[in-house]
């Protein structure tokens, strides 16, 4: 029910960084895997644990990029084979990323515009809070507020997704 749950938000999150299905879906395996060996180390600081599966997205990612290939540390420490993938299951990865994206970009156009653009550029565009507070003239708790609660009212507007 997890992995089910989170595969479309890190597909997406992987899909829009490398721009390739079979990496993405490669770089999920690791993901999911470094989740299960960390499980127990998890401590619910949000409703969802969206944040802490794509901030572990982001890591493995970071370090494949230093190391200039997809990690598979994790996924070996559990014993798991790498999974072939066939032109349906990349098809499948591109569905996933997709439907993920369209999801996001509705919840964040939904957001007041100065929430909005506090988190696209904190989240998307990965600036620093301030570099976002010189850009818009205002101080960086500013920015982290808008941010804070931009991010609270895209998280309770998933919850209430069915």
């Amino acid at each position: 029910m997890f992995y089910r749950r989170h595969l479309p938000v890190v597909i997406g999150y992987l899909m829009r960084e490398t721009s390739d299905a079979e990496v993405s879906a490669d770089l999920a395996g690791e993901v999911f895997s470094s989740v299960l060996l960390a499980a127990r180390r998890y401590r619910p600081e949000h409703a969802s644990a969206v944040p802490w599966v794509v901030g572990v997205a982001r890591n493995v990612l970071g370090t494949s990029r230093r190391r200039n290939r997809v990690e598979d540390r994790a996924r070996r420490r559990l014993g798991l084979a790498p999974i072939e993938l066939d032109d349906a299951d990349l098809e499948r990865v591109r569905t996933l990323a997709d439907s993920d994206h369209s999801g996001i970009t509705e919840l964040l156009e939904q957001l007041p515009p100065d929430e909005r653009s506090a988190v696209h550029a904190r989240i998307v565009e990965e600036r620093s809070y301030t570099e976002i507070a010189t850009a818009v003239s205002c101080s960086e708790m500013v920015v982290r507020k808008r941010v804070s609660r931009g991010l609270a009212r895209m998280r309770a507007r998933l919850q209430e997704r069915p």
